[in-house]
């Protein structure tokens, strides 16, 4: 579940791992269209390395 969260709206996944900074940069990136896809990918990457850390 958490992987679609950070797919569809990428910097809510960062308040659930605890990174509010991260999330508030994530949500100016993703107020793009360009930047959709990166912050969706970075919010992907963050959670994976949340898990296994």
């Amino acid at each position: 579940m958490r992987i679609v969260i950070a797919l569809l709206v990428p910097w809510l996944s960062f308040f659930f791992i605890g990174r509010p900074f991260a999330a508030i940069f994530c949500l100016i990136l993703q107020l793009t269209l360009i930047g959709w896809a990166p912050a969706a990918i970075w919010a992907v990457y963050a959670l994976n390395q949340h898990k296994s850390g």
